[in-house]
């Protein structure tokens, strides 16, 4: 059998392969909750045949998400559509994962089809943003964010915390910190956007003082035998790589001590001013360097979307796990595919439910 469908192990969850669907935002809630697409979307990925399905970023407040259309896990009314789509994942035979984050100087922003742009002052679904500093992304998001006060950091952590301890209740078993992408997390890591004089700037100590403190108060309320993960921009592709990729590993070091489990290994994002090497698994090396660095199982999305990538990454020791989006996304069905191709007879297909796994094995004769 191909090592791509070998069991993952971490803490007491086990993934029946190597293969996981990493968060892909859908943009099609209304209020922060999730709906019949979600129901249908996450149910289709789960009985594709991933051990390990992510639900898209899900804000922690309202002024967190990224559109107007994005998911929210701030109340009880969207944890309680969330525990269904939990189930979903569950019941067609994937563990489910969520991802919490808030989207810092990146949010108030037009859904990608209507100008992934943001929304003009004064209009109705449009609101303030934040950020460690006063300093606007620039490039399509222009909005100059409010710089956070201390008292506004820590509701911000204490809003981290209400939502793992939504997501812990509504039933999902593996939980992503949204530390990537230019959002809130990555922007007091990045010298890009965090030009503060207090704790929470200068160094690197004081601009990874909010993810550690983050890491640390999600640790105490989420289950200690459950994965605690995030994905982190480790490099930002601005000339300042070597350095940027240290300081990465140092606090991913420290992370690990605060109770992190695992990493996906993600982009920073937080300058437009940057030349990213797009390329198949152009990632992958780099995972494997924070994985050899740090001890810590990781995985990347990056360029992740054909099955030799997938085979090499887990096979060559470049990572623990495949996250594979938009292969995915293009045809929920692609573990199976790459099981046929692959020749991998007891894969995980055999685990479905029985009416859809008797269809399936009709299919494949």
């Amino acid at each position: 059998m191909s090592s791509l469908f070998d069991p993952f192990k971490l803490k007491s969850i086990t993934l029946k392969n190597r293969i996981a669907i990493p968060p892909m935002c859908q943009y099609t809630a209304e209020d922060g909750l999730a709906n019949h697409w979600h129901d249908v979307h996450y149910t289709g990925l789960a009985r594709g045949g991933a051990g390990l399905v992510i639900v898209e970023a899900t804000a922690i407040s309202p002024e967190g998400r990224i559109s107007p259309k994005c998911l929210g896990i701030w109340n009880d009314e969207q944890a309680t559509a969330l525990a269904h789509i939990a189930k979903c994942i569950k019941d067609n035979g994937s563990v489910a994962g969520i991802q919490i984050g808030h989207a810092g100087r990146k949010a108030s922003a037009n859904i990608p089809w209507e100008g992934d742009d943001h929304i003009s002052e004064g209009e109705p679904n449009g609101w303030s943003t934040v950020s460690p500093s006063a300093i606007a992304f620039g490039a399509n998001l222009p909005k100059q964010p409010k710089a956070l006060t201390l008292e506004e950091i820590q509701s911000i952590k204490q809003d981290f915390v209400n939502a793992a301890i939504r997501a812990r209740d509504a039933g999902f078993e593996w939980l992503e910190l949204h530390f990537a992408h230019g959002y809130l997390a990555q922007s007091f890591l990045s010298v890009h956007a965090n030009q503060r004089t207090d704790e929470y700037g200068g160094d690197l100590e004081g601009r990874s003082r909010f993810l550690l403190e983050t890491v640390s108060e999600v640790r105490k309320v989420w289950p200690e035998h459950l994965p605690l993960t995030a994905r982190l921009g480790v490099i930002e592709f601005d000339g300042r790589d070597q350095e940027t990729l240290s300081e990465a590993i140092q606090v991913i070091n420290c992370m690990k001590v605060f109770g992190l489990d695992f990493l996906s290994v993600s982009i920073g994002f937080s300058t437009p001013d940057v030349n990213i090497p797009w390329a198949p698994a152009f990632m992958a090396p780099i995972a494997q360097k924070i994985r050899e660095a740090t001890q810590l199982p990781v995985s990347t999305a990056w360029g992740m979307d054909n099955i030799e990538d997938a085979v090499h990454a887990i096979s060559s020791g470049q990572m623990d796990l495949v996250l594979m989006g938009h292969a995915h996304l293009a045809n929920p069905h692609y573990t199976y595919q790459m099981a046929k191709k692959l020749g991998v007879e007891d894969a995980s297909w055999k685990t479905l439910p029985a009416p859809y796994a008797h269809w399936l094995a009709k299919y494949r004769g």
